[in-house]
């Protein structure tokens, strides 16, 4: 893309000069008084502000500290707490515990088969979080870098556009000049204008497309909107095309399919450990009590003494449990759904990725042709120009080929930028997206498609 956007950018300061000298020199102070953003400047401010990635970074922490949560049930949990109160007669419990001074508690598990299952189900899906967080990231970086390329292509076509609407211009005065010396007719005039119109009209296009663009990147960066303006130059250029690209591959690379699949091993874990809520656990246990004579121990047990102690370990041997069952089976559903997904979710990204790689050959193809077409032009407006010159040809001719190579350059803008999009999007499936964005230095002289 480099020599392609090179040879435009020559193309329009030649018209520029030619053309419109005193419109190019008056934006020219404006032009250089704006610092251009970079595009992998851009990107970091678009990760760094957007909400996507602060949600998708929220997910990831809620997903390590469950991890802990359950792992923690292996620590000894302690309660220290009181239950002062007068007894009249037999000292009856408050709130199942016996009246004391000081109470102190302690529980951990030992043995639990389910709380295993459920501890390396947390860690999948960690995992599955973690690969959610990078595929909202990508999300963000192939939404900053699209919209970036097409303000590019926007702002090129506005400076292309100026020079143009300056000849069109130009050229209706020319006309309505010779209407008034009787050499055309009032339709080549009303023809001369539609031309300007027309210019204008697409110029507009091209400012109100370009303000919009710059308002979404805007919004993506928490920059403000008036200070963007694109470098062709910081565009990197796109790795060389793979003659094949393996779909395994892809789909082991692409973070959503990871997600997925890690999400659904994490469903098959806890369907297991629901199963296994049938089998015996063992849990540590101790309690501490300091308890007052005021509580009558001393008259209804036969030996008192202050200061009490309980350790020991709590067996349960779970046998009859039909809404556990129930339980159990409907986890087993979800996580048969879960890896129904997750096959989805693989054989989505594999046709995505075969789809891209074949609309990349595809815009390929017509880049050429319109780079062709465009070249074709350019060459017809210099013949026209020179044959101008020596009086074989009218100033009509020239505003026809000039009108053909405004159609051409236009086309060529579009089928670039459309067959950056595709790339762009084809980097992304095959996880190479962030790496060939902030990862790689640009050459100098911008991409080179």
């Amino acid at each position: 893309m480099k020599k392609r956007r090179a040879g435009l950018s020559r193309f329009v300061w030649r018209i520029a000069v030619t053309a419109t000298g005193s419109v190019a020199v008056s934006l020219l102070p404006a032009l250089l008084s704006a610092e251009p953003l970079p595009l992998k400047r851009a990107v970091e401010l678009a990760l760094a502000h957007s909400t996507t990635s602060s949600i998708a970074a929220a997910d990831q922490t809620h997903a390590n500290e469950a991890v802990k949560e359950l792992r923690d049930n292996y620590i000894p949990q302690f309660t220290l707490g009181s239950g002062l109160g007068k007894s009249w007669g037999f000292p009856l419990s408050l709130e199942g515990a016996a009246p004391s001074i000081i109470n102190l508690n302690a529980t951990s598990a030992l043995y639990n088969a389910p709380l295993e299952d459920a501890i390396r189900a947390a860690r999948h899906e960690v995992q599955a979080a973690s690969a959610q967080s990078k595929d909202k990231r990508n999300e963000v970086i192939q939404d900053t870098v699209v919209s970036y390329a097409e303000l590019n292509k926007w702002e090129e076509r506005i400076t292309h556009l100026r020079s143009e609407q300056e000849a069109a211009n130009r050229f209706e005065e020319a006309v309505a000049e010779r209407v008034k010396e009787g050499v055309d007719s009032t339709l080549e005039r009303t023809k001369a204008q539609l031309e300007a119109a027309r210019v204008r009209l697409r110029l507009m296009e091209a400012e109100g497309s370009a303000d919009v663009l710059r308002e979404h990147l805007a919004k993506l960066m928490g920059v403000a909107a008036t200070g963007i303006q694109t470098s062709n130059e910081s565009i990197p250029s796109f790795p060389a095309a793979k003659p094949e690209i393996d779909g395994a591959l892809s789909v082991d690379a692409n973070p959503s399919v990871i997600s997925a699949v890690e999400h659904a091993r994490a469903q098959y874990l806890r369907a297991q450990a629901e199963h296994k809520m049938f089998r015996p656990t063992v849990d540590f246990a101790t309690q501490y009590a300091r308890l007052a004579r005021y509580n009558n121990y001393d008259l209804y047990f036969k030996t008192y003494q202050p200061d009490n102690a309980t350790l020991g370990v709590v067996m349960r041997f779970p046998f009859i449990n039909y809404s556990q069952r129930a339980k159990a089976r409907e986890a087993d559903a979800e996580a048969l759904k879960a890896s129904k997904q997750a096959e989805a979710a693989k054989n989505k990204v594999s046709e995505e990725t075969l789809r891209l790689q074949r609309t990349v050959r595809q815009m390929e193809a017509a880049q050429e042709v319109a780079r062709l077409e465009y070249e074709v032009s350019l060459a017809e407006l210099d013949a026209v120009t020179t044959r101008m010159d020596v009086g074989k040809a009218t100033l009509h001719d020239l505003s026809a080929s000039r009108a053909q190579m405004n159609e051409r350059f236009i086309t060529l803008q579009d089928t670039t930028f459309e067959l950056e999009r595709a790339r762009v999007g084809l980097l992304r499936a095959t996880g190479e997206l962030e790496g060939w964005v902030l990862g790689s230095t640009p050459a100098p002289g911008g991409q080179n498609p």
